[in-house]
């Protein structure tokens, strides 16, 4: 018993549900992690293609799961001025960052994995809640005609 002295005890529980917008920053920063994960393998000459299963029925009627490539698209574009751009997507639409900003704009395509990784961490402190509920929001309501 004397062991268990040195340690904090404490009457917890673990909780039964996470909360809708960390549910939301979550899958924006999974999202985000793909982008980056992107950027580093196009800067490093290679290529980098998200994996997804997928469950089929055989023509036996087994049921299996396969291992599916996903494509990713690129969050990033040249702009007229030749400059890279970063645009933060959920779903199909691009989140203000700030009042009436889309984008970030880059002086290079060095600074994008750094720019990604900053955007990811603003996503979860929460500094964008309110643009992901207003996007969420617009691709719900789609969903309800």
């Amino acid at each position: 018993m004397s062991t268990l002295t040195s340690l904090k005890l404490t009457n917890a529980t673990k909780p039964t549900s996470i909360p809708v917008i960390q549910q939301k920053r979550n899958k924006l920063t999974t999202k985000i992690w793909e982008q980056i994960q992107l950027a580093e393998a196009q800067a490093s000459g290679g290529t980098y293609a998200s994996k997804r299963f997928k469950t089929i029925t055989t023509a036996d009627g087994d049921r299996k799961t396969v291992e599916l490539e996903k494509r990713v698209r690129p969050w990033w574009f040249t702009n007229e001025e030749g400059k890279i751009c970063v645009a933060v997507k959920y779903g199909s639409k691009a989140i203000h960052l700030a009042k009436d900003k889309t984008a970030v704009e880059l002086g290079s395509k060095d600074e994008l994995v750094n720019t990604l990784k900053v955007l990811k961490s603003a996503i979860e402190l929460g500094e964008l809640d309110q643009e992901i509920e207003k996007a969420s929001g617009t691709i719900r309501a789609r969903f309800t005609k």
